[in-house]
């Protein structure tokens, strides 16, 4: 092609860092509140378990029957206190991050396509074109794929469900069920990967087009009809991208664990957290260079997406280097001696 989008959308990603940056803001401000939810959570429930003299003198026997007689006692009655307010927990956090990717996703996708539709249409006034409220449609869009993740851990049990039938409790067969498992967890996980992958480039469309949520679903799925090849290569790079980080940092975050009787412990956690964080961020980077990716496919003209032809010079005129043993030389001419 005259053109790569793959190429396109990583030029983009490292001339406007900003982009990356702003995913990087909205995904951890969500990650970090629900880290901080969790622990704040685990320190007040932790707090309001009544531990009794009784449960202290079982615990400090330190027999494992005793000790679990103890935690019996101390956590009676308070797995429904858990249930609910992990719920409640997990509904706020669910809330928080559709509004967040809301946004998020509304920034980020206008300012690809003001930059794309710049370099390609020179239009130097694109946000004028952007102006309509595509806050509704990115938000069903979200609660689509927060409702996708619930029905793909239900898979998860219904998975493990089917399996357990074939290894019933008169003819055990562990083996066999999790061979049947493996599968089929697979399946689920792939189903849930292609179906949100699908949902979250639907977002590009309803601020593309400015249309609802299931307007941007159908212009999605004619927009990786009609371009199979180039989005195929689009989400291959930058998931390789992924891998090959993944492989990195799952090496550089076993360096701090190698000085684990040399360092504290303190020094350890901290090393490994910071190299967590790096992998994080330049997998949102990677994130931003495969949607750049997507809007460049979608905003370059037709006749930059075919294939480049080169015309082929004309014939040159044959040469012939060979003596022509038929053509008379002088010497061979009579009356010349």
């Amino acid at each position: 092609m005259s053109i790569s989008p793959t190429a396109e959308g990583f030029r983009a990603a490292f001339r406007w860092p900003s982009l990356a940056f702003s995913e990087i803001a909205w995904r951890w401000i969500v990650s970090g509140t629900a880290i901080a939810l969790f622990f704040f959570g685990l320190f007040e429930y932790l707090s309001t378990l009544p531990v009794t003299n009784a449960d202290l003198m079982l615990l400090r026997t330190r027999h494992p029957y005793l000790v679990a007689q103890a935690f019996s006692h101390i956590l009676h009655g308070t797995l429904v206190r858990v249930v609910m307010s992990g719920l409640l927990a997990v509904l706020l956090l669910s809330l928080l991050w559709m509004v967040a990717a809301t946004f998020g996703r509304i920034a980020t996708v206008r300012r690809l396509l003001e930059y794309f539709r710049a370099r390609f249409h020179g239009e130097r006034d694109a946000a004028s074109n952007l102006t309509t409220n595509t806050f509704p449609a990115i938000l069903r869009l979200n609660f689509l794929r927060l409702v996708l993740a619930i029905a793909a851990l239900v898979g998860f049990a219904g998975s493990g469900i089917v399996a357990s039938f074939v290894s019933p409790e008169s003819h055990p067969r562990p083996g066999l069920a999790f061979l049947l498992f493996l599968p089929l967890l697979a399946l689920v996980c792939l189903v849930w990967w292609l179906l949100n992958w699908l949902l979250s480039l639907a977002a590009l469309f309803a601020v593309r087009d400015c249309c609802d949520a299931a307007g941007a679903i159908s212009a999605a799925v004619r927009f990786c009809r009609e371009h199979l090849g180039a989005v195929a290569a689009v989400t291959t790079w930058s998931e390789l991208g992924h891998l090959m980080i993944l492989s990195i940092g799952s090496t550089a975050i076993a360096v701090p664990m190698g000085f684990a009787g040399l360092l504290p412990w303190q020094v350890i956690v901290a090393g490994m957290a910071l190299v967590a964080l790096v992998y994080l961020a330049i997998v949102d980077w990677l994130y931003m260079a495969r949607l750049a990716g997507y809007v460049c496919l979608a905003e370059v003209p037709e006749e930059l997406l075919k294939p480049v032809t080169y015309a082929l010079s004309p014939a040159a005129p044959t040469i012939h280097t060979s003596i022509d043993r038929d053509e008379l030389i002088l010497s061979d001419v009579p009356g010349l001696t």
